[in-house]
């Protein structure tokens, strides 16, 4: 199929992510107060959104703590540059099984498995306008770890999430992620304009050749909205690609830690290098008033604390 560049392109940042990366980089944020901060110096860099997880402060390990979310939420909210803000709602599938010969019980360390309400509940109360939705399970780079997503557990979370007013982004690790993403939306889960992320280069997912990606492309309904990312060294060529391809874009720490050879990034240098690479082939880059437009989003403030 013909190429039809993207000329008006929003710019997602993946401020921290949830893998092991906090002791390989000072630039990855741990507590509410960094990851706020970064996802703010992202925004002032030209992101429209910034998609935030949460660590624990001290360990810089991954949580699900509300409260940290709360605060994020709150933080950002209350900044004084205006940006989109995207929750994930992907952790509490994680499964880690034993050995080969004894994959059962699982091993506690590292498994983390949750009902559908107790993983959207940060999205319920904090009302960020987008949040994630894995739509498949999937093999992960570590040897016994399992992300879960089953369809009746998406099913379920996609329901919660579109009856808060919250717009699911669809991420798409493989071909069949998106099959099913496409029957959540003949079954009426999900909106009709959805917002897909196409995920490139995530072991063991869609590998980040573009023989791959453009079948990736190829399977998102034309009416839908769509961006892609990989990871690592092919980060910002795939800024370039994705463009090209009719896409917008998504960088951040999450994703990749430098800017260069032996350069450790920063978020915001991150996004603005994304910006040269957008800008520099002729297209223009979009704030988060023009971003919620397009994806007919509404910005909220987060529901009071409950109890109070």
């Amino acid at each position: 199929m013909p190429l039809e560049m993207n000329r008006e392109v929003f710019i997602t940042c993946a401020v921290t992510g949830s893998g092991g990366t906090q002791d390989r980089s000072p630039h990855v944020p741990r507590s509410p107060k960094q990851i706020a901060d970064s996802a703010i110096e992202a925004a002032r860099a030209g992101a429209a959104i910034v998609h935030c997880h949460v660590r624990d402060p001290e360990t810089g390990a991954p949580r699900r703590d509300i409260a940290l979310y709360r605060e994020v939420t709150e933080r950002i909210r209350d900044a004084d540059i205006d940006v989109v803000l995207n929750l994930t709602a992907g952790m509490g599938g994680d499964m880690v099984f034993g050995s080969t010969e004894r994959p059962l019980p699982l091993k506690e360390q590292g498994t983390d498995m949750a009902g559908a309400a107790e993983r959207v509940e940060h999205v319920r109360q904090c009302l960020p306008e987008i949040c994630t939705l894995d739509c498949g399970t999937m093999n992960f780079a570590e040897a016994d770890y399992v992300m879960t997503n089953t369809p009746g557990m998406l099913r379920a979370m996609g329901a919660m999430m579109t009856k808060m007013g919250v717009k699911p982004e669809i991420e798409a690790f493989d071909t069949g992620h998106l099959w099913f993403a496409k029957e959540l939306v003949k079954e009426g889960v999900l909106a009709p304009d959805a917002l897909v992320q196409l995920c490139m280069g995530v072991p063991w997912g869609a590998p980040d050749d573009l023989n791959t990606f453009m079948a990736m492309v190829n399977n998102v309904p034309k009416d839908w909205n769509w961006s892609a990312f990989a990871l690592g060294r092919n980060q910002m060529a795939y800024v370039a690609a994705t463009v090209l391809a009719g896409g917008n874009v998504r960088v951040g720490l999450e994703d990749n830690l430098w800017l260069g050879k032996g350069e450790l990034a920063t978020n915001a240098q991150l996004v603005e290098r994304a910006v040269t690479i957008v800008e520099n082939m002729g297209a223009r880059v979009i704030g988060p008033d023009e971003v919620r437009k397009r994806l007919k989003l509404t910005k909220r403030a987060p529901l009071a604390a409950e109890g109070n």
